[in-house]
C-alpha cells in the first residue's frame, strides 16, 4: 500500500515569488565594502521564508516572510538587536520583490513609508534598497545593499 503525499499548501506560483533571495550571501554597500551577511532559507514546508542577518558593525536581525493566501500579499516582520521593527506587505513586479510599511509621522514631522525593493539581477546578484518615501518629502536612503553568494 503506497502512502498518500499530503497536499503542498504553499507550492503556488505567488509562494515562490521571492524564492531568488534564498541563500547563503555576502552583502557588499556601493563602494564593495564588506557590510554583513545574510543567510535566508525556506522553512515550514516551503511556507516561510527566514533571514538571519548579521552585519560587520555588530547589527543582528531576523525576518519572517510568507505569502499571505487570504490578503494575496507578501508580508515581512524584521526585528533586529538595535529595537528596530518593520512590518512590511507588498508583492513581486517583474524581477523586484516591493513590500511597504504603513504610514508614519518621522521625528521631522513629515509622513513616511518605508519601503524595501529587491531586485534579483540577471547576475545571480539582489539589490536590496530600503527608502523612506513620502508625498511631500524627499526620498531618504536607509540601506543599499548588492548581495552575492557566498562561496
Amino acid at each position: 500500500m503506497y502512502a498518500q503525499k499530503a497536499p503542498c499548501s504553499c507550492c503556488t506560483e505567488n509562494h515562490s515569488a521571492f524564492d531568488f533571495w534564498v541563500g547563503h550571501w555576502i552583502v557588499t554597500d556601493g563602494s564593495g565594502t564588506v557590510v554583513g551577511t545574510n543567510h535566508i532559507q525556506k522553512l515550514e514546508n516551503d511556507c516561510v521564508l527566514q533571514e538571519r542577518w548579521k552585519g560587520s558593525s555588530g547589527s543582528t536581525g531576523i525576518s519572517t516572510n510568507f505569502f499571505n493566501s487570504q490578503t494575496g500579499y507578501w508580508e515581512q516582520l524584521w526585528v533586529d538587536n538595535q529595537g528596530t521593527h518593520l512590518k512590511l506587505k507588498g508583492g513581486r513586479i517583474g524581477n523586484q520583490m516591493i513590500l511597504s510599511s504603513e504610514a508614519f509621522t518621522h521625528t521631522d514631522g513629515k509622513v513616511y513609508r518605508n519601503r524595501i525593493t529587491w531586485t534579483h539581477n540577471t547576475d545571480g546578484t539582489v539589490r536590496q534598497l530600503w527608502e523612506m518615501v513620502g508625498n511631500d518629502a524627499p526620498v531618504i536612503i536607509i540601506f543599499d545593499g548588492l548581495y552575492r553568494k557566498e562561496e
